[in-house]
């Protein structure tokens, strides 16, 4: 990749993007081709792998099964001495979705689909991880690429990463992330400071009656109606327990139970979430959820059984890592395409990177002026407009390069 030495480092970047963009492309289809499921990510893992060696990036050795860790080592001169690290993840695992869209290079895997931008991601970090080692001399530290598995099946890639030493052993001074959003138009960015995404739950609770002959529900205990009560008493959680100014949501998203007009189930199943932005408010909700299943089946004769699986933790992103992406972002991509936004009630395992190092996730657009219906984040339509491929690999490229150049 040739580049004027003359010229800003942003125009270089934006160059060196826009040059390799095929392909970067081309990695994003095959890898969108075959998709694969948290923590079965291996042929993803063999891709990841090749390409980096093929820049002459080795791989560090593996902390868990599937993902890989890398490290581009810049050879420029540190302004105050001493080299850094920053550290730059990307998802790779998909949703076990089946694909119904019509390109050409839809998923091969029945029942799997690159349906949340992860396929996205990781060709955005691989084009980084391009620009960023034709640029090692201008690379004042090291960036830590991250690629990791399992992001969409708690307990997630990142706990068991970071519980397996990675920041022990690679100590990085930042990290950063993003994530495909279409409700953000492309060639932007939308960030937001302090909590930025929920704190996600997941609810399984078991109702068990009495079945019977319909015609005579008298003789049963029926576990459909007591769960029915038990999905209305629940909506109250958030509407008389939380306090309005608090974000919180409770759905109950499944219910299976019978199988016939005339028989009444001796058991029905329901499955839901529950997403908060408070580790306090989590907590009562947590109490009050269980008591209130318990209370309604008592009230019905019938016996509920209630777990809750403790999912990712609020993902709070750090102010002054959050400014110093906004001030890069706007000198990367201009002051209209960098945008705020408010906090969202998904939920992101890069929580717990945020935990213990401080960083920013933030939005990257894919959105178009005239938006497809269905083109929406899990859904087998998702379609993401693929020039955020190199809007991506740009800016991830020039915000490591600033931040190693200009961050004390």
């Amino acid at each position: 990749m040739r580049s004027d030495p003359n010229s800003s480092l942003a125009e270089r970047v934006r160059l060196a993007a826009r040059e390799i963009y095929p392909e970067v492309v081309g990695l994003r289809r095959e890898i969108h081709r075959h998709p694969e499921l948290s923590y079965k990510e291996f042929r993803t893992t063999a891709l990841i792998v090749k390409y980096l060696e093929s820049l002459g990036i080795i791989p560090e050795p593996g902390l868990l099964e599937t993902g890989v860790l890398a490290i581009i080592r810049g050879s420029g001169t540190p302004a105050g001495g001493q080299k850094r690290t920053v550290a730059l993840r990307a998802d790779i695992d998909a949703l076990p979705v089946q694909e119904e869209n019509s390109t050409a290079y839809c998923s091969e895997e029945p029942g799997s689909m690159h349906a949340c931008g992860h396929d996205m991601h990781s060709a955005m970090l691989l084009g980084a991880a391009r620009v960023l080692s034709g640029m090692r001399d201008e690379l004042q530290g090291d960036v830590l690429l991250i690629f990791q598995p399992a992001e969409e099946k708690a307990p997630g890639g990142a706990k068991p990463m970071i519980d397996a030493g990675l920041f022990e052993k690679y100590r990085p001074s930042a990290i950063f992330a993003q994530h495909c959003f279409p409700s953000v138009p492309t060639g932007s960015i939308a960030l937001c400071k302090g909590s930025f995404m929920a704190a996600a739950d997941e609810l399984y609770i078991t109702v068990h009656g009495q079945g019977g002959h319909a015609s005579a529900p008298h003789r049963t205990r029926d576990p459909i109606l007591a769960s029915a009560h038990i999905i209305t008493a629940l909506q109250h959680l958030v509407s008389r327990v939380a306090p309005p100014h608090e974000p919180a949501v409770l759905s109950i998203a499944s219910i299976n139970g019978g199988f016939a007009t005339n028989v009444i189930p001796g058991k029905v199943s329901m499955t839901g979430t529950m997403r908060t932005m408070n580790e306090e408010l989590r907590s009562l909700l947590h109490e009050r959820l269980e008591r209130t299943v318990r209370q309604v089946a008592d009230a019905f004769d019938v016996e509920a059984e209630i777990e809750i699986r403790t999912g990712y933790p609020v993902l709070c992103n750090d102010p002054g890592m959050t400014d110093f992406a906004w001030d890069a972002g706007k000198e990367y991509l201009g002051d209209g395409n960098v945008l705020r936004s408010e906090p969202l009630m998904t939920a992101e395992d890069f929580a717990y990177y945020l935990r213990e190092c401080p960083g920013s996730f933030w939005q990257i657009g894919t959105g178009t002026g005239d938006p497809l219906p269905g083109n929406n984040l899990h859904s087998p339509t998702f379609n993401p407009d693929e020039a955020t491929l190199e809007t991506g690999v740009g800016l991830m490229s020039f915000l490591a390069l600033r931040f190693l150049s200009v961050m004390p």
